[in-house]
């Protein structure tokens, strides 16, 4: 067995497509064809990234050793849930710029599983500061569709016109006026009216937390 056929199998696995690798490492297409087919070998950061979506070591990617451990019925730990696509991490000025995926250039940028159904337009965030607190944390994730329609309680990306980048509120719509509100009681600024002022970039649909 050579590298490319333990990419396979833990692709098999695994239950990922060449389409995944591509969007969690960076590389196009035809690159992961070739790792697959045993044309070229994955290498140096492509290399890790490569082992980190595959969950396994890259000695093992390489060697064959330290081989990933299988699931047992014995096991306490249980398999997550089925990804659905890999989104990139953005910052909050791109955020508050963001139109269409092709306008941001994203081909360095870190990307994260999701376990719920997104368009490709989807992005990610860091949560910054304590305002959305206690639902949301500072440095959790989230995941924003631009695709999907908002309503009274989403909590939302938006715009404001005179800032130059994106914030993260809830959506208030009471008597045909809408507002953004921060979920911790405690901050100063409690409702923000939307006057014309505002642009919804996209809803959050999923949110997780990274510990490295």
């Amino acid at each position: 067995m050579d590298i490319s056929d333990r990419i396979k199998e833990r692709m098999q696995a695994l239950g990922l497509k060449g389409v995944d690798i591509s969007k969690a490492t960076g590389v196009s297409s035809g690159g992961v064809s070739q790792w697959v087919n045993g044309m070229t070998k994955p290498r140096g950061e492509k290399l890790i990234a490569l082992a980190r979506v595959l969950d396994c070591e890259p000695d093992w990617l390489l060697f064959g050793e330290q081989k990933p451990s299988k699931k047992t019925t014995s096991s306490n730990v249980t398999y997550g849930p089925d990804i659905k696509g890999y989104f990139p991490l953005i910052s909050w000025v791109q955020a508050g710029a963001w139109s269409t995926i092709e306008e941001i250039s994203i081909s360095e940028a870190t990307r994260y599983p999701c376990p719920v159904k997104c368009s490709e337009d989807s992005f990610v965030l860091k949560v910054q500061g304590v305002s959305m607190e206690p639902v949301f944390r500072d440095g959790d994730l989230i995941f924003v569709d631009p695709q999907v329609e908002w309503r009274h309680g989403s909590y939302i990306v938006a715009r404001l016109d005179d800032k130059n980048e994106a914030t993260f509120k809830q959506l208030i719509i009471e008597g045909g006026q809408k507002f953004l509100k921060p979920a911790n009681p405690n901050w100063p600024e409690q409702i923000i009216p939307v006057n014309g002022n505002c642009t919804i970039v996209g809803v959050v649909v999923f949110s997780g937390r990274s510990f490295s």
